[in-house]
């Protein structure tokens, strides 16, 4: 692509001289008499370089455009126009922030080597604008989803698969962080500048997939009483995320394959289609292999869609994150809240790396935004609320435990007696609509106890009121 350069100088003959020798080294060049048409032109064009004569009639001088451009438009590298008795005002306008000044009559070779360096400028300026980016994007994924061995290799796949065009199947269970991975990939790609869209396909209808993937034209159905573009148009030069991509209905399966495969659309109701520049990102929570070979997926399109595949490893295969987010998270909440928690106390965090974390990230992150939230100085275990413990059958409440753990059996068998103890009195509260007295009847307890057990657990109303 050729390199825009706009000249701003109330000499015609100079202007024409200029855009003679820029042409011959295959740059694009547009004019401006003075300031106000040189605002013209940036409402239309942003160019890479400006030639900016430093003395010109009007409001609109040298300087005052400088300045707007400074403001407005600080990645264009300005290169000021000067007579030989001006060159102290040059020197100011590089102070300003002008890349460099040249002074009349300019020498051609002097010219374009200028303009070179300028571009050569914008190039560096780019290359570490995206360093930096990258740098936080990873730190981002460190922040959100860990630190552990499994996570940076994660980092790495992202790293080496953004730059393709590769379709990406993000593989793990819910709370993981698959949309995460998703958005770094889409972050660290060509695509980053375009947009960014997330579609949970197992939340559509069955009978609204195809319009809501794809859109309509007006009249296509009853109620279309307007034209709607689909989400792989709005995500047109970007990446669309298909979320639990096992859900999509077998004869939806067919037009996505298409869409793949030929990299256009045709809305409901369109007699023909549309182009589109798309990087597509699948998601699921279980394997789809498997829904191949039950015959719910189509097999041609699971081998189109995992031409790379990340796996996300489950939380509790992860026991060096578990800390690390644990400890993010309770100091993020704990600013949040603006409370004074101490910290958390051993048997605390004993629990947590005992915890199957079957909601991953997100349950772990809810059990400690909970857990500052109800304590005052230390978190204990008292102030543990799992996200669905349903721990009344004992046969449920082993995958509370790590058995792997090598913890004494007195142990073991105590924390599911007190996963069961505590789920089974929020349920008798909110059995008798709150009403402790009641509770502690049917639960044959006296009140006091009851009392000194929800404290203990850190029931609270919203556990059991309606």
């Amino acid at each position: 692509m050729k390199a825009k350069i706009l000249i701003v100088d109330d000499e015609k003959d100079l202007r024409w001289a200029f855009t003679q020798i820029l042409e011959s080294n295959d740059f694009r060049v547009f004019e401006a008499a003075n300031g106000e048409e040189a605002l013209k032109v940036l409402k239309k064009v942003t160019p890479d370089v400006i030639l900016l004569d430093q003395m010109m009639p009007g409001k609109w001088d040298g300087f005052a455009i400088l300045q707007h451009v400074k403001n407005n438009h600080p990645e264009i590298q300005i290169i000021m126009l000067t007579a030989f008795g001006e060159i102290k005002l040059a020197v100011k306008a590089v102070k300003m922030g002008a890349f460099d000044y040249l002074t009349k009559p300019v020498d051609e070779d002097v010219l374009i080597l200028t303009i070179e360096r300028a571009l050569e400028k914008n190039k560096l300026l780019l290359e570490v604008s995206d360093l930096r980016k990258k740098l936080e994007n990873r730190e981002t994924l460190e922040h959100i989803m860990g630190k552990s061995p499994a996570i940076k290799k994660i980092h790495r796949a992202i790293e080496k698969v953004a730059s393709t065009n590769f379709t990406v199947l993000i593989q793990g269970e819910s709370g993981t962080g698959k949309e995460i991975v998703a958005r770094a990939i889409h972050d660290f790609s060509h695509y980053a500048d375009g947009p960014f869209v997330a579609v949970d396909c197992g939340a559509i209808p069955d009978t609204l997939v195809e319009s809501e993937l794809f859109g309509y034209e007006k009249g296509a159905f009853t109620g279309a009483d307007r034209a709607k573009p689909g989400h792989f148009e709005l995500a047109h030069k970007g990446t669309i995320f298909l979320d639990e991509i096992g859900n999509l209905p077998y004869h939806v399966q067919q037009k996505l394959l298409r869409v793949i495969q030929e990299k256009q659309i045709q809305r409901l109701g369109a007699k023909s289609t549309r182009k589109i520049n798309v990087r597509i990102i699948a998601a699921t929570n279980t394997p789809l292999d498997r829904a191949v070979q039950e015959g719910t997926f189509r097999s041609d399109l699971y081998y189109r869609l995992n031409e790379f595949i990340i796996n996300i490893p489950p939380l509790r295969q992860r026991k060096e994150d578990i800390i690390y987010l644990a400890q993010l998270f309770f100091e993020e909440t704990k600013r949040e809240l603006n409370k004074p928690v101490s910290g958390m106390t051993e048997g605390f965090i004993k629990r947590l790396l005992n915890h199957p974390w079957k909601g991953n990230v997100r349950e772990l992150k809810n059990v400690i935004r909970r857990a500052v939230l109800i304590c005052d100085g230390f978190i204990n275990e008292s102030h543990l609320i799992f996200d669905n413990p349903d721990p009344v059958q004992i046969g449920s409440n082993l995958d509370l435990v790590n058995l792997d753990s090598h913890q004494p059996l007195k142990e073991i068998v105590k924390d599911v007696i007190s996963t069961v103890e505590r789920e089974v009195i929020a349920r008798t509260l909110k059995k008798t609509r709150g009403n402790k007295s009641k509770a502690a009847r049917q639960l044959d307890i006296d009140y006091k106890t009851l009392l000194t057990k929800i404290k203990g657990y850190g029931i609270r109303s919203i556990d059991y009121l309606p």
